[in-house]
């Protein structure tokens, strides 16, 4: 069967050849986000109390680039830390889904 290049790119990203890019780009959210929070002046530990989160770790792994931010409590975490939830989770998506972001959004510039 002939495989089209759109597949051969396809298997390329989908067999971990991009994680190293992921890894950075969630790193980049990270650095976004804590100075989100430093600018609304909480602590990890506040900011975890005030989403309900058991760990406020969780927050640290977040903005280290190990974690992502979960989509169902990405509204509150836009709203403790003073932001519009839709603005918030749009930025975010550059990030963590950046071919969606641009398939919905088209190529901006920050």
């Amino acid at each position: 069967m002939k495989r089209v290049k759109h597949q051969d790119d396809f298997t390329e990203r989908s067999s971990g050849k991009a994680v190293p890019e992921a890894k950075q780009l969630r790193k980049l959210a990270g650095d976004w986000l804590k100075q989100r929070r430093a600018d609304a002046e909480l602590s990890q530990a506040d900011l975890a109390v005030r989403l309900g989160l058991k760990y406020y770790t969780f927050i640290s792994q977040v903005e280290n680039g190990f974690s992502r931010v979960p989509t169902e409590i990405m509204g509150a975490w836009a709203s403790e830390l003073g932001l519009e939830q839709a603005t918030f989770a749009r930025h975010l998506l550059r990030y963590y889904e950046p071919e969606l972001h641009r398939l919905l959004f088209g190529a901006e510039t920050k």
